[in-house]
């Protein structure tokens, strides 16, 4: 089978049985975190290195190509969860850092993992549903509507879901998002950027900023009103989104997603605990990341020019 060569700097194949889908496995995952294959490396750039599948460590020092092994290793051990957990907090900690093209960087890796990992329709199944993609949108959103019913939040459809991101670095260049899913679809065209007008003393505040975008948000009238609010974030986050809703008069369905935990957090604190395997998670969760993904984007966007809303 696959394994680490005892410095941790390559991977290797031993006899195993079906060595063939094993390989196919790793070709695809070695997109995602490349990797030196042969135990002594050669004291120059290889040719995989050319193609982006080898960062030739030995060459190079990369000081983080042991922690993509161990990426690796997990993934193949089955927990891909913990890998985009590990993911999601390296892509934070860049983010805070002001590196933002390596947190771009660790959310594409993040993108790329939950696709391949996604349940794969065959061409034929679309061939005798040619609207395939849009019943599984309606399953996704019907799943989820049930389950914040049953939950208290009361939501009569989901045609216009819109979620928040706060970033911010140190309390400094802080910025939001505004993403937007139609029907279950990101609707790209409807997305804002915002940045943070409030002064909060040079200090991180992410649940004053949060009520100061939702504020501003429901100043434009103009915009369609959302069917439900999602915040990343927990009680604080959703705290502060209802504050500024009731200051507004406005009666808007609201749920916040736990980082980590994965959990969808209502006004009354109740908490959600959905199956790994639930669409509706799935749903919100690729909502957040999209969220997320902007956020970054923006940010990368404020060191060339200023975005204002």
């Amino acid at each position: 089978m696959a394994r680490r060569s005892d410095d941790g700097n390559s991977l290797y194949f031993g006899p195993f049985p079906n060595a063939g889908a094993m390989r196919l496995v790793l070709k695809t995952i070695r997109r995602i975190f490349p990797f030196q294959s042969v135990l002594n490396h050669p004291n120059k750039p290889c040719f995989y290195y050319h193609i982006g599948l080898c960062p030739c460590p030995s060459v190079f020092n990369d000081k983080n190509y042991k922690k993509s092994i161990k990426h690796i290793v997990k993934f193949l051990e089955g927990k891909t969860k913990n890998v985009i957990g590990d993911l999601e907090t390296e892509r934070d900690s860049y983010s805070k850092n002001q590196e933002f093209e390596e947190a771009g960087e660790a959310q594409k890796k993040i993108e790329a993992i939950k696709l391949i990992t996604s349940k794969f329709y065959k061409p034929v199944e679309y061939e005798s549903n040619p609207n395939l993609r849009e019943d599984i949108r309606s399953e996704e959103l019907a799943g989820l509507k049930k389950e914040l019913n049953n939950s208290g939040v009361n939501v009569s459809q989901l045609s216009r879901i819109e979620c928040y991101d706060i970033s911010n670095t140190s309390g400094k260049n802080a910025t939001a998002s505004m993403i937007v899913f139609k029907n279950g679809e990101k609707d790209s065209s409807s997305y804002r950027r915002f940045k943070i007008r409030g002064i909060y003393n040079g200090k991180p505040n992410d649940f004053a900023m949060m009520e100061e975008v939702i504020k501003r948000r429901l100043k434009h009238y103009e915009w369609q009103t959302p069917d439900l609010i999602v915040v990343d974030g927990g009680k604080g986050q959703i705290s502060s989104a209802l504050k500024a809703l009731t200051g507004a008069g406005r009666n808007i369905p609201l749920v916040g997603l736990a980082k980590k935990e994965e959990i969808i957090i209502t006004p009354d604190f109740k908490e959600i605990k959905l199956p790994s395997d639930s669409k509706q998670l799935h749903l919100v969760m690729r909502i957040r990341d999209e969220a997320h993904r902007f956020a970054i984007t923006y940010h990368k966007k404020l060191r060339s020019k200023s975005v204002y809303i």
